[in-house]
């Protein structure tokens, strides 16, 4: 039976600048008792099945790995105290779509707010969603989090770190209320950190954010998170851009007659307007 161990390893020079992230599976050689002043040296880094990718903003050409090889992308977002940003939650969406991860939203603050408005906006999406209350155990996300490795991005001060404090008692994350007068939270994580789940499996937190930048999703994938306007795009002339009703676009259309909401119309079209100001998309 093999055991648990933890190696302390250092990248060897042979992989230049390639980042090693959370997530990786390597191959280190040298002294990987785990002894007390032990050192390796990580050789190769095994091809990533999914990675969870931002970059700055839309524009920046640098493409930055957050996480290798997680299975759910778990988008946490506060219901009150601060409002949900449905921007970022569609990033998110688009994120874990490209990157091969499956989406699951994860609403804090039940207790403050109803979850039925912002679930109105992805009901067509068939994505799954769990809510929680600042005094309840977070059951059905355990649910969903056992067996699999899980990565968990928000916002500043939604809960994130109250989650993972909850879901694995002896993490001692550290925790941050919101900002009153400006409504933004304090940034409490500065690293992505996995952790074992009781129930089996990993959790992974990451450092809260203020943006996620989509520069190196091409245009055209980001109908993989909006597939409930995609079929609409079949009335569209050659070439359409999908950027306005007056370029003869078919979804506003499709809208209208009520296959999706304007407000994911509205949500696709700045995120594609903000991926076609980079001249390198």
């Amino acid at each position: 039976m093999v055991q648990d161990r933890t190696v302390t390893a250092m990248r060897a020079r042979e992989l230049g600048r390639r980042a090693v992230v959370v997530g990786d599976r390597v191959a280190i050689v040298g002294d990987t008792s785990g002894d007390t002043d032990a050192l390796a040296r990580i050789v190769r880094i095994e091809p990533r099945r999914t990675a969870l990718r931002r970059s700055a903003d839309d524009t920046d050409p640098v493409e930055r790995v957050v996480v290798a090889n997680a299975e759910q992308l778990v988008i946490v977002t506060a219901l009150a105290d601060p409002p949900p940003r449905v921007g970022f939650i569609d990033r998110c969406l688009v994120a874990a779509f490209d990157g091969g991860l499956d989406p699951l939203l994860c609403l804090t603050k039940a207790d403050l707010a109803t979850p039925d408005e912002l679930l109105g906006l992805y009901r067509d999406l068939d994505v799954a969603a769990v809510s929680t209350s600042h005094d309840a155990d977070p059951g059905g996300l355990r649910t969903r989090l056992a067996g699999r490795v899980n990565v968990l991005i928000g916002h500043s001060g939604v809960g994130k770190s109250t989650l993972v404090n909850r879901l694995v008692p002896d993490a001692g994350r550290a925790t941050g209320g919101v900002n009153v007068v400006t409504g933004r939270g304090r940034h409490t994580s500065s690293s992505a950190v996995a952790l074992r789940l009781p129930e089996g499996g990993w959790v992974i937190d990451t450092p809260g954010i203020r943006s996620f930048g989509l520069a190196h999703v091409r245009p055209s994938n980001l109908f993989a998170a909006f597939p409930d306007l995609a079929a609409g795009v079949d009335g569209c002339p050659s070439g359409c851009a999908h950027l306005s009703e007056e370029d003869d676009c078919a979804l506003d259309t499709w809208v209208r007659a009520g296959n999706a909401s304007a407000a994911r119309l509205e949500s696709y079209r700045r995120l594609l307007r903000s991926r076609l100001s980079n001249p390198d998309s």
